[in-house]
């Protein structure tokens, strides 16, 4: 298997990571603080146990989702909720509106969330968050 690794675990964000060790570990996505929560008690059940509720998903999926619900589930003040601000106002436009997102709203929106994705993780890495890596936008 090729790590890291991303899945939606009961719709949150997971990835298994290599350890220096050769190990391998589980981070969830803390919808409390945006950071992230050691889960290797998942690792078995993210990869053998073919739960409807696991799904496998590409790193930018992983990415898109994670800012999702950072910016749904957070509040706070300074750049990164900006952002979430600015694709909120962007997503409650098209629902207002109903209709379906523009390409140029589409690859807006996927712009922002990789963006604010590097800028948190790369806070929580600078708080001592020992599952934030922000190089995975980079990949």
């Amino acid at each position: 298997m090729q790590l890291p690794a991303f899945f939606s675990y009961y719709e949150s964000p997971v990835k298994l990571v290599e350890e220096t060790d050769g190990g391998i570990s589980a981070w969830r996505l803390s919808k409390d603080t945006g950071g992230w929560q050691s889960a290797n008690k998942l690792i078995d059940k993210l990869l053998f146990s073919g739960d409807d509720n696991v799904e496998s998903l590409t790193r930018d999926e992983f990415i898109q989702q994670t800012e999702h619900d950072r910016s749904y589930y957070l509040r706070g003040e300074g750049p990164v909720f900006a952002l979430y601000e600015t694709v909120r106002a962007i997503t409650d436009a098209q629902a207002r509106e109903k209709r379906y997102p523009t390409p140029k709203e589409i690859a807006l929106v996927r712009g922002i969330r990789r963006k604010t994705f590097v800028m948190f993780e790369e806070q929580l890495q600078s708080a001592g968050d020992p599952g934030a890596d922000p190089s995975l936008v980079e990949d």
